[in-house]
């Protein structure tokens, strides 16, 4: 893995210090409603508070597209800030082409915390401008970057300033990245992918990229489909691709000549709606009739998911294996969940999960703190399973 100087690197006692964290959480009636990404970053705020370091938080938030759009102010943030800190934050409004951040920056004194305007108010965050990356740099002496779920982009407070004044990855990036390198970088084996969701269309890259590195993938969701047809069998109703069933086939065919197993359902929940209390019933895979919907995975494909984990050092997992929303459909989910959790606490496998619906489905089934880690960071999570670069953290390296 590639290293990274981090707070036990840098002395940040007195000093100035920008750090880009990840507020894009959610506000209603100009409150948040989530303070999960808050809490996490507190800890950090924490330390650097304490060493007396002057604090300037850069963020974005929603797209503004280079306005000044009143409605996706940080503003509504730094009372939630403020109270999961338990130390004042100063909100300041810049449209980043006055000199509001640098004044109050200059203000500002030891162990002050002070939480700008939304970065994305200027055209030059997203342009990755250096211009708007000297601005950046100029309120601060140390840069670290905290917010690995904006990592994929190229942003003048991601990539630009870091090329400017000493940077350095924060603590929860430093963990994301430990994680993800325990998980595909230099992995425990046998190294076994979970792969769901509805589509295949939007996971090609990273269907590629696990066939060469895992040992077994094993997919599920609506995705299972298109490869259940590409191998001829009938999946009735139920969401499939045929347009890509030649490229299911490729990657079938892919990871056979490779050293990759890959694991397909046996059998299913199906159904003729997708509704609460439909009517359902398990059948074997090649069971389903025309007028059925997969909505999950059946009792048989779980024992054997569950057995690959058995025998497995390290799991990756991005997306459910059914319909999860709605029960019955979230029992293959569930189950598979819960076993990997066990055997986590046990000490007998890493896992590491990401993907919004991912984590989401973790959570139903109750298992999301029973997993090594899980990434909240969404596309800079499956740009990394893709095997993707991305810059704000390309830009750390020694």
């Amino acid at each position: 893995m590639p290293e990274f100087n981090t707070l036990d690197d840098v002395d940040v006692a007195g000093k100035r210090v920008v750090i880009r964290f990840d507020l894009n959480v959610p506000v209603k009636d100009g409150t948040v409603s989530d303070t999960t990404r808050i809490d996490r970053i507190v800890p950090g705020l924490r330390e650097l508070a304490g060493q007396n370091a002057i604090i300037a938080i850069l963020a974005h938030f929603g797209r503004p597209k280079g306005q000044v759009v009143p409605e996706l102010s940080l503003a509504p943030i730094a009372p939630a800030l403020e109270q999961a800190l338990g130390r004042k934050v100063l909100f300041v409004a810049t449209d980043w082409n006055d000199d509001a951040a640098q004044a109050a920056m200059d203000a500002a004194g030891p162990g002050d915390v002070l939480l700008m305007e939304n970065t994305r108010f200027h055209t030059g965050e997203e342009t990755n401008s250096p211009d708007l990356a000297t601005r950046f740099a100029a309120l601060g002496d140390v840069y670290i970057n905290d917010a690995f779920s904006a990592a994929h982009r190229a942003h003048a407070s991601t990539e630009a300033i870091a090329h400017l004044i000493p940077a350095i990855a924060g603590r929860t990036m430093a963990a994301e990245l430990d994680a993800l390198d325990a998980a595909l970088g230099s992995p425990r084996r046998p190294l076994t992918a979970v792969v769901g969701g509805a589509k295949i269309s939007t996971k090609l890259e990273l269907l590629g990229n696990l066939t060469k590195l895992a040992d077994t993938l094993i997919i599920g969701g609506g995705m299972a489909n298109t490869f259940l047809a590409a191998k001829g069998i009938n999946v009735g109703k139920s969401l499939c691709e045929y347009d890509l069933l030649p490229t299911a086939g490729d990657i079938l065919k892919s990871a056979a000549n490779g050293s990759c197993r890959i694991v397909l359902p046996v059998d299913a929940t199906v159904a003729r709606e997708f509704a609460a209390g439909a009517t359902h019933r398990i059948c074997n895979i090649d069971d389903v009739v025309e007028d059925e919907m997969i909505l999950d995975v059946g009792p048989g494909s779980i024992a054997e998911v569950n057995g690959v984990f058995d025998t497995s050092a390290t799991l990756v997992w991005n997306g459910p294996f059914g319909a999860f929303e709605i029960p019955p459909f979230d029992a293959g989910t569930v189950a598979a969940a819960r076993h990997a959790a066990q055997l986590t606490s046990a000490g007998k496998l890493i896992t590491v999960a990401g993907g919004g619906d991912t984590v989401a489905a973790l959570n139903h089934a109750g298992a999301a703190d029973g997993f090594t880690y899980v990434s909240t960071a969404g596309g800079a999570f499956l740009e990394w399973l893709e095997g993707k670069p991305l810059p704000g953290v390309d830009v750390l390296h020694r």
